[in-house]
């Protein structure tokens, strides 16, 4: 059997590095270890095992319940954002009856509720966008996500409610989008309200008033029912399990902080590094503008998820820095070998979704923007895997790509752009995930 081999830094020393620079951790680390290797993440995570090989991935996530598990317990680093009764931090039978309720409002025919709001909203945040101006593309595209998950999860469109909505969202979304902001998940003991100055003390205020705001919405929908909404909490709210009891408001409050921390950061990540790398390489603006003009002239609009270069695009989008670093947590249940190294009980497996996607043998040239590979070839979702893995891949995967296709569709009907600048653009953390650093547009001309 292979021995695991890995840093041997101080704990400490490790979650920092991770905390700081997870990309330049990750890739020192697979340049010297390899695909699979060990590593302490701080005082709480001191068997970790990092994996980037498709095939020892295959075998983990089809791996049987009683060799490797996905308990909820493992994502107890979550529940001060989400909660304890949401899908993160549920296990066994459990998980799978929650995860079969909320599967049906994200796939297939609902996309087409949601087209609708997305366009709205994605040409009422472009509207103020001036020509000859240069812009912050996040400043944009944060709050565009944001008006979004408020119509199409919450359902509340217009009054004080949402714009209240909107505010404690990007509030309490800000406050923990820094290295510092998520240093209070990893180490519990700095979870105090220490002042107003304090990302924990705001965020813990924002999310008091948010959780009134959710109560007072679920109230009011129990009392005044309308078969006719179709935004998610109508949808959960009439969901039933297999006994026929329905959502309590407590489970209902945290699948809607659940949807709106894993998919809101997420699908603003993915909108921003599109709109850099189409207008970073012209030979791809070139090809998908020509592919969405002559889908605007021949195609319903809900054909808009079957065009290849955007499809492409997308995908290579999503391949390159995926907002998500890492897959959720499983823990080791009996002893096991994995590509030939043997596994121990206890051991957590985090599979690193993005050094799979930097793996030469899959990927080549990893570094380079390539929507092509994308149409040369088709990838098992072991090569390929943003959202995830196994039965605890996002539920939300359908509506974030259909989401990111409608608004970069949008935008580029709409509007001729360019980088505004040649600064290098970084991938740095982002709260939980990754994202860009600043990334700047100027709006050159409207397109008829």
């Amino acid at each position: 059997m292979k021995q695991l081999s890995g840093p041997h830094t101080l704990p400490l020393l490790s979650m920092i590095r991770w905390l700081v620079s997870p990309f330049a951790f990750m890739d020192a680390c697979a340049q010297k270890y390899g695909d699979i290797f060990s590593t302490p993440l701080g005082p709480n995570f001191r068997s970790i095992v990092f994996v980037s090989n498709p095939q020892a991935l295959q075998e983990i996530f089809t791996a049987d319940q009683k060799q490797i598990d996905a308990p909820g317990e493992l994502n107890a680093i979550f529940q001060p954002m989400m909660g304890k009764h949401g899908l993160f931090t549920l296990s066994g039978g459990r998980h799978r009856q929650r995860r079969k309720l909320l599967l049906p409002p994200f796939h297939g025919e609902r996309m087409r509720f949601y087209d609708q709001a997305i366009r709205e909203c994605t040409e009422q945040i472009t509207s103020q966008w001036e020509i000859g101006k240069s812009f912050s593309v996040r400043a944009f595209m944060q709050p565009l996500s944001v008006q979004v998950i408020s119509r199409t999860v919450f359902g509340i469109v217009e009054g004080p409610r949402y714009h209240q909505l909107q505010q404690l969202v990007s509030s309490m979304l800000d406050a923990m989008s820094s290295p510092l902001g998520v240093s209070f998940l990893y180490f519990p003991i700095l979870q105090q309200d220490i002042g107003s100055l304090s990302p924990w003390t705001r965020f813990l205020r924002c999310q008091k008033q948010f959780d009134q705001l959710v109560y007072a919405e679920i109230q009011e929908r129990r009392e005044q029912p309308d078969p006719s909404r179709t935004d998610i909490l109508t949808l959960l709210m009439s969901a039933r399990d297999e006994a026929g009891e329905p959502m309590t408001d407590f489970e209902l409050r945290d699948e809607l902080l659940t949807l709106l921390f894993a998919g809101h950061e997420a699908s603003t990540t993915a909108l921003i590094w599109g709109l850099y790398w189409i207008h970073k390489l012209p030979s791809v603006r070139e090809k998908l503008l020509q592919e969405l003009d002559d889908f605007g002239n021949k195609l319903e609009k809900s054909a808009i998820s079957h065009l290849p270069y955007l499809n492409a695009v997308c995908r290579e989008t999503l391949r390159i820095y995926p907002p998500s670093m890492l897959t959720l947590p499983r823990v080791v249940v009996s002893p096991l070998s994995v590509m030939g190294y043997l596994l121990e009980p206890g051991v957590i497996l985090l599979g690193c979704i993005y050094l799979t996607h930097q793996r030469e043998d899959l990927y080549p040239e990893p570094k380079l923007f390539k929507p092509e590979r994308f149409l040369k070839r088709q990838f098992s979702p072991y090569e390929y895997l943003p959202f995830g893995g196994g039965s605890r891949s996002c539920i939300g995967m359908a509506y974030a790509q259909f989401e990111m296709k409608v608004v970069l569709a949008n935008i580029l009907s709409r509007f001729e752009l360019a980088l505004a600048d040649n600064d290098p653009v970084r991938a740095v953390r982002r709260g939980l995930n990754s994202g860009p650093s600043d990334v700047k547009l100027v709006a050159i001309a409207r397109r008829p």
